[in-house]
């Protein structure tokens, strides 16, 4: 706190003045709260945790429906087999996300933040477990204020060992993303799990435990920069909660009884509950604070208020700027809701997730790179052909064993080699495998000028009218 102006006008010339720039950190202590976005943010905690723990169990076919298996460099996403040269589509798709967060942002401000964000639902659940084991908001603030004891202890001790298991199985189930969830957990049970693996499950346990259990709305309001730039998203139309201070002030405390109009008083009974549900602390009456990450919490208590006194629901309400100040109805201003910026980016997400859907749609089965092996010199081998090497990888982007057929072409007198396959006409592939390939490219000797001369490998899947072209040279020294 800083020192009041009067403690430093009184001290003298030479006495020294502490003057503190930061504030104690205030333990929040969220209060629970029922109602309709109540209920839609615990419906995104199921959604999103039934996803996040249940899809690393689903099989496809033989194998995880969803696995990113960065030993082999391949990635499974149910019927997809996507590899590190399919950067392309990871890019589309984070595109695609930040489209959609400008867009929700734009239409009813953090949507993300209030009702999906990781940070808001692992703190929601955390905070479950910890009403369910310490007590509501008092017998919590009364936990907290007690001295040591064995009933502090005891449930103190049993909550953070919820939580760390807790934890730990979150951080279990991120790494079976990356390696096979079965296999590890069999690894996990004999305690015979990898080096990596046991670092990755540790750290995210200790990420989620920490941010979820202690840090909490620190998170949103100091770390996360989404909060800092939200309101370049924002205009006066963009749907946000909101206090009515016409309607709400000058707020002041009654009975049930009492006539609000003859005291000189608004809808507010100043109750502050409003701030007791909020999970960053804040005092919505204030206006629109960077620390709001709109989850309703306040409109939800709000309205139990307004039920209970006998007033008229939506003190604090989703509702529009431009709505608030013009009075209008809920029809025009969701009218207003669908304004050119909105539009705009719908159409761009629209036309971006089509042209990824039917890009991924139409993709090639099979990829092939191919590089002219520079540790090897162009050279005559036998029968008086000048050969130069090259490597070429393979990839087999489907869930069945293939045979490929690869020509070249380009230049005349052109011979295509394969040795270590023995023969290019027919190179079998497993299931989703990826192989290199040594190829040797022969003229006659004395055919070509020196130099640099381009060359084209085609390489066709058997069965599959789809043929791949790539491009090389063949040197020829001087």
């Amino acid at each position: 706190m800083v020192n009041k102006a009067t403690d430093a006008a009184q001290a003298g010339p030479t006495d020294e003045v502490m003057v503190s720039l930061y504030a104690a950190h205030q333990k929040i202590y969220p209060r629970s709260v029922s109602g309709l976005f109540s209920k839609w943010r615990w419906l995104m905690v199921w959604l999103t945790q039934i996803v996040f723990y249940g899809l690393p169990w689903l099989e496809w076919g033989q194998r995880q429906a969803v696995l990113f298996d960065l030993g082999s460099r391949r990635f499974f996403i149910f019927g997809l087999v996507l590899y590190p040269q399919d950067l392309i589509y990871l890019a589309a798709i984070l595109i695609i996300s930040a489209l959609a967060l400008f867009l929700f942002t734009a239409v009813a401000g953090r949507l993300w933040c209030g009702y999906t964000c990781p940070q808001t639902v692992y703190t929601e659940i955390f905070l479950w477990i910890e009403h369910k084991i310490e007590g509501d908001r008092a017998a919590r603030m009364r936990l907290d204020e007690k001295g040591a004891g064995l009933e502090k202890f005891s449930k103190k001790s049993l909550k953070h060992l919820v939580w760390g298991l807790f934890a730990l199985w979150t951080g279990f189930t991120f790494v079976g993303y990356f390696t096979p969830i079965r296999e590890l957990l069999q690894n996990w049970a004999v305690l015979q799990m990898g080096p990596w693996e046991t670092f990755w499950v540790f750290f995210y346990a200790f990420a989620t435990y920490g941010n979820a259990g202690f840090l909490r709305e620190q998170v949103c309001k100091y770390m996360c920069p989404y909060a800092r730039f939200q309101s370049a998203m924002f205009d006066k139309d963009t749907l946000i909660v909101t206090y009515d201070q016409e309607r709400g002030e000058p707020r002041g405390s009654r009975s049930r009884k009492a006539d609000a109009k003859s005291l000189g008083l608004g809808s507010c009974v100043d109750c502050h509950l409003c701030v007791q549900v909020c999970p960053t602390g804040i005092d919505i009456r204030k206006g629109l604070q960077y620390e709001c990450i709109g989850c309703g919490a306040c409109a939800d208590v709000c309205d139990s208020v307004m039920d209970k006194v006998g007033y008229e629901r939506g003190l604090i309400r989703y509702t529009t700027e431009n709505g608030m100040i013009n009075h209008w109805s809920r029809s025009s201003m969701l009218r207003r809701v669908l304004r050119p910026r909105v539009l705009v980016y719908a159409s761009i997400l629209a036309l971006l997730t089509a042209v990824l859907v039917v890009s991924l749609a139409l993709r090639t089965p099979f990829r092939a790179d191919v590089v002219r092996d520079r540790g090897v010199m162009s050279r005559i081998v036998e029968g008086g052909l000048l050969e130069n090497v090259y490597r070429m990888q393979l990839m087999n982007a489907t869930e069945q064993p293939q045979s490929f057929r690869i020509r070249a072409r380009g230049v005349d007198g052109l011979r295509l080699v394969a040795r270590d396959t023995g023969d290019a006409d027919s190179i079998a592939l497993e299931p989703a495998q990826s192989k290199w390939i040594t190829l040797y490219l022969q003229v006659p000797d004395g055919n070509l000028e020196p130099g640099s001369h381009r060359v084209w490998f085609d390489v066709e899947m058997l069965g599959n009218d789809k043929v791949l072209e790539e491009k090389s040279v063949f040197l020829v020294p001087r």
